[in-house]
């Protein structure tokens, strides 16, 4: 009981704030924004078309109200949270009539293919290879591994991108250029290859960066604990290494890494931005680029939303985590 008073209660409060505020900046700011979107809507939609005057006041009374644009701020800010509560994002005005939560929902399962193995691969492969490169500094692998990933952690994620492009979809085409799958969708060989071979090199790229970062990090952690006493007595008291590897290096190291995990999960929402352009992949990040290019202010407040709603939630589940994997927060 003291647990839930003293440290679940205060966190799902500290979500909910930070939802409610984050969501509040998202409606606020496109419209301090100038323009009207709904006048672009409607040039977009009568462009070269003689209208009636009065169908087109209608029209446009119509367009305001699907957008949610009617009334006085006070009066859109609550209807805009009762359609949040229905799942209701409103239209695209890109791809007007179709709603914004079909688009997310068109682009959200390529976005958490692609991100989330990417990431799940990447926070392993860092955490594992950098404790092990910190327990052994003097080994030949250790070094060497320790010079590439350097290397290549400064590269920039488009530059890398377009290398691997370049490199294996242009003078080498061993891989497709762009898209995400080829062929009729289904569950067949043919068509989960084909995403495979789509998703290989933009998932090679998100995973060598990736991996780079979390083994930099992940080796000075690891440094940290393997200076401390309890590690140098558990050597000096011949427990055998990989024991004091798991249990007291890696584990000891790994609550920093685990918020790491969660936030980069949470941000599955956004997309790979770069990653997605580039091998226009067609996720979350490609959507909201194109949102962007296009002043879809729905879209883009849609996406906005779900990665705010993912981030906060993601920070919670580690938050609530911590207790399991640290006794001292129970002992608190």
């Amino acid at each position: 009981m003291d647990l839930l008073k003293t440290y679940i209660l205060p966190r799902l409060l500290q979500w909910l704030v930070v939802i409610v505020i984050g969501v509040t900046i998202t409606f606020t700011i496109p419209r301090l924004l100038p323009g009207d979107p709904v006048e672009q809507t409607l040039r977009r939609v009568t462009a070269n078309t003689a209208i009636d005057p009065r169908a087109m006041e209608s029209f446009q009374n119509a367009i305001r109200d699907m957008y949610g644009l009617q009334g006085s701020p006070v009066e859109q800010y609550f209807r805009f949270w009762g359609r949040l509560f229905q799942g209701d994002l409103g239209p695209s005005l890109g791809a007007f009539p179709t709603p914004v939560t079909t688009i997310i929902a068109n682009g959200l399962p390529w976005t958490i293919g692609l991100l989330g193995t990417s990431i799940l691969i990447s926070w392993t492969l860092g955490i594992l290879l950098g404790t092990l490169a910190a327990y052994y500094p003097n080994k030949l692998w250790s070094q060497t591994l320790d010079k590439i990933l350097i290397v290549i952690y400064p590269v920039p994620y488009f530059i890398l991108s377009l290398l691997l492009v370049m490199a294996f979809a242009y003078y080498l085409p061993i891989f497709p250029l762009v898209g995400g799958a080829t062929g009729r969708p289904g569950f067949t060989l043919a068509y989960i290859g084909s995403i495979l071979r789509h998703a290989f090199l933009p998932a090679l790229s998100l995973v060598l960066l990736g991996t780079s970062f979390r083994f930099l990090i992940a080796k000075a952690l690891a440094g940290r604990v393997i200076a401390s006493s309890y590690v140098s007595y558990a050597e000096l008291a011949a427990v055998p290494t990989p024991r004091i590897i798991g249990r007291y290096v890696l584990r000891n190291s790994l609550l920093p890494q685990v918020t790491d995990l969660a936030l980069s999960l949470g941000a599955l929402f956004n997309g790979a931005l770069i990653t997605e352009v580039v091998f226009s992949y067609p996720g979350i990040g490609f959507q909201l680029y194109t949102a962007i290019l296009q002043a879809d202010f729905n879209l883009i407040m849609g996406v906005t939303i779900f990665s705010i709603i993912g981030i906060a939630t993601a920070v919670l589940i580690a938050d609530l985590i911590y207790p399991l994997l640290d006794p001292r927060v129970r002992y608190q």
